[in-house]
């Protein structure tokens, strides 16, 4: 035992030293900002510093042995080993859109909280323990051994394990491309590089822990990278905290501002010039339903008065703004029907979005009562699918693999649901703070005196506005419903609205940087591993050294860290929406044969198959025909179910077929029975 404990106690050393290290930087920024260093050397700082200190652990990390590089060597502590899982596990959306989506939806947003965090709970019930049993590398190995193996002659285990290992790049891919668009995000806002250089930046950070040490690296890197998280979330929502109630935690102090936010939407909700900008909306939209009812001619008449209109200025020698002013309305006008539908319908959604009523934070499903039920049910559907979701991301249940014993598999679950918690706790509280920050502070003040974070952040991306404030009205006086901000970018201005030093600001920017790095590690490790070890060494080459399974594995992360890169660098969609499909995705495909395989012996290699196949065509079907990004459309939707909640049909489908083949075909044999007796049996202490 006193290996294992100097082992930890010198662990918790160093990250004690980082940790004391890590607040001294903090101090020695905020003074060099009050003897005037320019902000944009801050942002610089806050990026060179944080990246040279992934990359540092990166290389003092580095390995080429299979077991260090795959499982961290087996030897991570519980505790340790819950930091690293839980900085895995807080991804760009947990940090930087989850208390956006929330300060948009109010209770709404709830629905991933509770999704995910009963997720990780399915993790320690259902599956984590066994899998670190089972003592393997990758989730693929565990599905091909249970659903093949030498019973079949090595067929059925090939055959799932290439379907494990394409639902596992399928899903990891998808969730990695959302967190290094927020990499692009966050070093494209804090840099004033383009967004495109900044996820390549960002990537190259990736790479170095990722491809030098494998798990190892990753691992003492993500533990580093949750305490720049916790601090950087915690700083901001305690200072609002103290600010709108005197009481530091924001745990405690939102439940008592809920109240008077609730007060001040009802207050904005009788204002006669909040009706008065609602109703322009409303106007606006109809002008765009009755321009897409006319298409084509009315996309003609329109072209026609845009060049008459630049015409006419350059008759009569007007202002050299006005000239531009009209030629960037013709270079913006859609250059034929088609676009003209499309842009249109975009813009009349947005329209009727911004019309409709302030939707009270704490009021559940709010409206009507069968829009009410319609919210109901989408908000049921997207917590099954985010909690079997969870219980099935191949990057997560790998880190079930790198502690020394099942024991510690255990305790490791409950210290990471400890850590997330921490997080987690605090979001619906900073939603709440945040709004109501905003509803008191910024709604109602002339637009001659907005603070100058608002055009700092309506600068961001000019191309997609992050946040925007128009006056529809013309009054001078900003109303409630003529703000526009995106889920994706609350966190991330949050230092700036409260009114802190902007040191705080690049603190807040590292922690979101951590959340999408950390997590961007460990699903690139997930997909290389499943090529590298499931593909290349059980499937085309068994002779392969360990030196070269390595260095296979660190080609193949080099290749799709790239491909991914240029997927995020297309900007595909909001991170929540990518992310959300992953889980749907993971679930619906993984999650039956992952716990059946664990808790019934009768399922066997055919009814995996054909379940993890089911699942997956029912998932991909249901979201290419109901999601408008996608070619699909919303009238397509069965029972109203929304398509980021395609895995309430695909679960049920991939499960119900596993069973029924599996009842249909022969048994497994002796082999599999004794896996999962093994697996199951109560651990050695």
């Amino acid at each position: 035992m006193k290996p294992a404990r100097t082992y930890f106690q010198r662990l918790r050393y160093y990250y004690s030293l980082f940790t004391a290290g890590f607040g001294g930087f903090l101090i020695a920024l905020a003074a060099l900002e009050q003897e005037g260093m320019p902000r944009v050397w801050i942002g610089y700082l806050f990026m060179f510093a944080t990246i040279v200190l992934y990359a540092l652990i990166g290389v003092i990390s580095r390995t080429s042995n299979v077991l260090e590089y795959y499982v961290a060597g087996r030897r991570v502590p519980a505790m340790f080993n819950g930091m690293a899982t839980a900085a895995d596990w807080i991804s760009a959306a947990s940090f930087i859109s989850l208390a956006g989506g929330l300060y948009l939806h109010g209770f709404d947003g709830l629905a991933y909280i509770m999704g995910w965090t009963g997720g990780y709970c399915l993790v320690a019930l259902l599956i984590a323990p066994y899998l670190r049993k089972f003592a393997q590398y990758t989730i693929p190995d565990f599905l091909a051994e249970r659903y093949g193996g030498a019973e079949q002659a090595g067929h059925g285990g090939r055959a799932v394990r290439i379907l494990a290992v394409i639902a596992t790049i399928m899903v990891s891919f998808t969730y990695v491309v959302a967190q290094i668009y927020a990499v692009g995000l966050i070093a494209s806002r804090f840099t004033g590089v383009d967004f495109s250089v900044g996820i390549f930046l960002g990537l190259a950070s990736i790479l170095v822990c990722s491809f030098l040490g494998g798990m190892r690296a990753i691992t003492w890197t993500q533990v580093a990278q949750y305490i720049i998280i916790l601090v950087a979330f915690l700083i901001p929502a305690m200072w609002l905290s103290a600010k709108h109630s005197d009481n530091p935690i924001p745990q405690v102090a939102y439940g008592k501002l809920l109240p008077k936010l609730s007060a001040r939407e009802h207050v904005l909700q009788e204002d006669p010039k909040e009706a008065e900008v609602r109703a322009i909306y409303r106007q606006r939209a109809a002008d765009y339903e009755a321009r897409l009812r006319s298409l084509p001619s009315s996309w003609e008449a329109g072209r026609i008065e845009v060049q008459r209109k630049l015409d006419s200025v350059k008759a009569r020698n007007a202002s050299l703004l006005e000239i531009r002013g009209a030629e960037r309305e013709l270079v913006a006008y859609p250059k034929n029907a088609e676009e003209a539908e499309r842009m249109w319908a975009e813009a009349r959604e947005q329209n009727l979005l911004h019309a409709e009523p302030i939707t009270p934070h704490a009021t559940p499903y709010p409206g009507d009562p069968a829009s009410s039920d319609i919210k109901r049910n989408n908000f049921l559907a997207l917590v099954f699918c985010l909690m079997l979701g969870t219980a099935a991301l191949p990057h997560i249940l790998m880190r079930s693999y790198t502690t020394p014993s099942v024991h510690e598999t255990r305790v490791s679950v409950f210290w990471t649901l400890f850590f997330i918690l921490l997080i987690y706790l605090t979001i619906p509280a900073l939603a709440v703070l945040v709004k109501y920050d905003i509803y008191s502070s910024l709604v109602g003040i002339d637009y001659a005196h907005l603070p100058n974070w608002v055009s700092y952040w309506t600068n961001v991306d000019k191309l997609n506005p992050l946040f925007s404030i128009n006056d529809v009205n013309r009054d001078g006086v900003v109303q409630l419903a003529e703000i526009s901000i995106d889920a994706d970018v609350l966190v991330l201005a949050t230092p700036e609205i409260a009114g802190l030093p902007y040191v705080i600001s690049g603190l807040v920017a590292a922690g979101g940087l951590a959340a999408a790095l950390s997590t961007a590690d460990g699903l690139l490790l997930a997909i290389s591993n499943a090529l590298s070890h499931d593909v290349y060494y059980k499937l085309v080459d068994r002779g392969a050294s360990t030196q070269k399974r390595v260095t296979i594995s660190k080609l193949l992360l080099l290749a799709v860290a790239f491909i991914a890169a240029y997927a995020a660098s297309t900007k595909p969609g909001d991170i929540l929406s990518l992310v959300g499909a992953a889980f749907s995705l993971a679930g619906s495909t993984l999650f039956p044969a992952l716990v059946l395989g664990v808790f019934w012996k009768r399922a066997n290699h055919q009814g995996a198959i054909a379940g993890m196949t089911v699942g997956f065509l029912v998932c991909i079907y249901y979201m290419l025909h109901t999601n408008p990004v996608l070619g699909g459309s919303a009238a397509h939707q069965w029972f109203h179910i929304a398509p980021i909640s395609a895995g309430i049909f695909g679960v049920p489908a991939g499960l119900l077929t596993i069973i029924g083949v599996s009842l249909l075909t022969r048994a497994p044999g002796p082999q599999s029975a004794a896996l999962v007796d093994y697996i199951r049996a109560p651990e050695q202490q």
